[in-house]
This record gives structure tokens, C-alpha cells and sequence, in this order.
């Protein structure tokens, strides 16, 4: 699964996201390639829910 992918199945709208928050969406998309994605999800767990709200994918 990659990144994008990930974001998508969060509903958080990739291109949005890179597009606004270029230096955050390379640091999580890093971490993400290091990590289970389960793993990143329990670590950012209090983070996904804001970027959601600002990035959602419809």
C-alpha cells in the first residue's frame, strides 16, 4: 500500500494535502514508508482526524 493509498482509504484528499502542507505530507509520507501502516496509524491518531476535516476527499 502506498502512501496515497493509505490517505485515500482515510478519506484525506492526497493532492490537497501535498499541495498545502508540502513539508508535512513528505515527513508523514517518510515515516509511513518506514512503518506498518497500522503503526502509523495508532501514532498519528490524534492527527489524522484534523487533516481529514481540512483535506476531505470526496
Amino acid at each position: 500500500m502506498t502512501f496515497v493509498e493509505y490517505l485515500a482509504t482515510k478519506k484525506i484528499d492526497a493532492v490537497q494535502f501535498e499541495v498545502a502542507e508540502p513539508k508535512l505530507f513528505a515527513e508523514w509520507a517518510a515515516l509511513f514508508g518506514q512503518m506498518h501502516p497500522e503503526s502509523f496509524t495508532v501514532q498519528k491518531k490524534f492527527l489524522l482526524n484534523p487533516t481529514r476535516r481540512k483535506y476531505l476527499l470526496r
